[in-house]
């Protein structure tokens, strides 16, 4: 397990977290980390476009379908277990039940990274559920949110009306999910020979901006710490449970489903397992203003996302192994 964290991008999530536990004056330039993510979000785009070309149109169908039911179903499932086991209120159950169902793009990359220090390979169709499982989980909050007030419309230009058609006009044209199926599609039709003088710009530099960014996400991590007495006991342990049961269902339909390599079901249970904290968020305020910030972001970016990338991604790999078998 030990040699498994043993690699770069782990290793400067942990150079940021513990910059930030010691009170470093490190600090990342405005709007780099959004950068950042800009260039990741296009390179496996593109990476999984190429891909994508040369794929079997009907395991790529399977693959959204599979993605579909994982966003719809992991909130539902939160959800309930925040409500019925936590005794947590439905407005925060909602809000950190949409974190869940969503995905985290910086937990993929980071699996990415762990499964090439490997020399797994893996197929290219999580890819297009990284982009696919964005937006099923912001409806799914939006509407327990809605079903929760009790005949209580959020007031806004005129009604809660706008604000539904406003946050699932959102969901859908988000910008990761758009950065994601835009340089997917670009990635399919273009040609060989242009796409050719472009890769080497996300190939060669690719892992090195990965390291930067998830230096910048240990920064950010480390800060939510304080926060832990806020949330709770029960709250920090689904911030560990509830991974572990997304990453479960997710190495079922990764193996018993899809039929992927020990590298596809890895990505898929990261997929399943990961929780956003990025896209959801602003939504999530915008959606649920009653609902504590201090609580999902805490919970998806001071728990969850550490959680998975020193422990989870490796635990999931070795599953995915076993499954093999």
């Amino acid at each position: 397990m030990l040699s498994n964290l043993l690699i770069p991008a782990v290793l400067f999530f942990a150079l940021g977290f513990l910059a930030q536990v010691i009170r470093s004056d490190l600090k990342f330039p405005a709007d780099l980390s959004k950068t950042l993510s800009i260039y990741l979000l296009l390179g496996i785009g593109l990476h999984g476009g190429i891909e994508l070309a040369k794929a079997d149109f009907g395991a790529a169908v399977d693959a959204v379908v599979a993605a579909l039911a994982l966003g719809f179903l992991l909130p539902l499932l939160a959800y309930a277990i925040l409500r019925w086991l936590g005794r947590i209120d439905p407005l925060n159950s909602s809000a950190i039940a949409a974190h869940y169902g969503s995905v985290s793009a910086g937990t993929f990359l980071t699996a990415l990274a762990f499964l090439e220090v490997q020399n797994v390979a893996h197929e290219t169709y999580p890819i297009i559920m990284l982009a696919i499982m964005e937006s099923p989980a912001i409806i799914i909050g939006l509407l327990l949110a809605k079903f929760s007030r009790v005949g209580t419309e959020v007031q806004s230009n005129g009604g809660g009306h706008s604000v539904t058609r406003e946050l699932l006009r959102d969901a859908f044209t988000n910008g990761s999910v758009i950065l994601l199926l835009g340089a997917i599609v670009v990635g399919v039709v273009a040609t060989p020979a242009s796409l050719k003088k472009i890769m080497p710009f996300y190939d060669q530099i690719f892992m090195g901006v990965l390291s930067l960014f998830l230096l910048e996400m240990g920064l950010e991590a480390a800060k939510r710490i304080g926060e832990f007495r806020k949330v709770g006991v029960f709250l920090v342990g689904f911030g560990i449970i509830m991974p572990l049961i997304g990453g479960a269902i997710g190495l079922l339909v990764g193996h018993a489903i899809l039929g992927f390599s020990v590298g596809g079901v890895t990505l898929v249970a990261v997929l399943a397992a990961s929780a956003s904290y990025i896209a959801v968020p602003p939504a999530m305020r915008l959606a649920i203003p009653e609902a504590n910030p201090s609580f999902y972001l805490t919970l998806s970016l001071g728990v969850t996302f550490p959680f998975n990338v020193i422990f989870g991604i490796p635990l999931y790999y070795e599953l995915a192994q076993w499954l093999a078998r």
